[in-house]
């Protein structure tokens, strides 16, 4: 796979991405605001969902520019502040801290984004010296300059330190608060079905929603280690195609997680099942009028 194949690729992989994302995303940015209107009011999950949303349609249409750096850092971020969110919400622990924090949890959510624009500033500095890295190497490889190399290399090597560790933050609030999330509804659906001893409409609504987080789990866990693996691969491999298929996997998560989203609020599914029974009904009627 040579430098201008990688490329097309990579430009291909970015367009399905930005279309399949642009599509959930703005789904669920639409039927929230048209709530909002309608009711006057919008809930603290909407509120988090819609601006996660918005962050994850502005970072799909800066995927090509600078500021990719910037606009993932607050999606990876308002994604953690969800979990945290569904995590406090419908969790059920006895243990002090939890209540206490659940009592408080408006003030948790600003703490949240809050210490993350400390992290943000971090992402300035970082972005500029991988840019630069990629520069040297250009102009390493041209003047056969080892040395400048070399010192690119170091500080690069230091610098995905950092940025792994602050990647590192929010994965491990998700985790936990995923993980936490996914222990309590099942240990509350085994109450539940020793208790009643049957298959009712609450249990099977906790089993939907234990698979909804291990399915955020899972996407969670994918992005966040091939976010990190990235960087790695650039600086230790050396190999376009191993890069490719990392940078591949890392870009599966805003995309992927919308439509999720979705499958799990009960406005967002009965509204997007509306409207595919339209479009299917529209396409039949299409198919009559053509054949007539």
């Amino acid at each position: 796979l040579n430098l201008w194949d990688w490329i097309s690729l990579r430009i291909l992989q970015n367009y399905r991405e930005f279309i399949t994302g642009m599509l959930g995303n703005s789904f669920i940015v639409l039927v929230n605001c048209i709530d909002w209107v309608k009711s006057q009011k919008l809930s603290s999950a909407d509120c988090i969902l819609t601006s996660l949303a918005l962050s994850r349609i502005v970072l799909l249409c800066t995927v090509l520019f600078d500021s990719y750096f910037t606009v993932n850092h607050l999606a990876t971020w308002f994604a953690t502040c969800l979990n945290v969110f569904y995590f406090f919400k419908i969790a059920n622990f006895s243990h002090p801290c939890f209540t206490w924090l659940r009592w408080r949890l408006s003030r948790v959510l600003l703490v949240l984004p809050l210490g993350s624009l400390f992290l943000l500033f971090c992402n300035f500095e970082l972005s500029d010296i991988f840019t630069n890295f990629w520069v040297n190497v250009y102009r390493g490889y041209k003047r056969n300059s080892t040395w400048s190399l070399d010192v690119s290399k170091t500080l690069y090597f230091n610098s995905l330190i950092v940025f792994s560790f602050i990647y590192l933050i929010p994965f491990l609030l998700s985790l936990a608060s995923l993980l936490l999330l996914f222990l309590s509804l099942m240990r509350h659906t085994r109450n539940m079905q020793l208790n009643s001893g049957s298959r009712d409409f609450s249990t099977e609504a906790h089993k939907r929603a234990m698979k909804m987080v291990m399915s955020f789990l899972l996407l969670s866990t994918v992005h966040f280690s091939f976010l990190l693996i990235t960087g790695w691969t650039f600086l230790l491999l050396h190999n376009s195609q191993v890069s490719f298929v990392v940078i591949l996997l890392s870009t599966l998560f805003p995309s992927g997680h919308s439509f999720i989203l979705i499958l799990g609020n009960s406005k967002l599914r009965k509204t997007a099942l509306g409207l595919l029974r339209i479009l299917c009904i529209c396409i039949n009627f299409k198919h009559v009028c053509v054949y007539i």
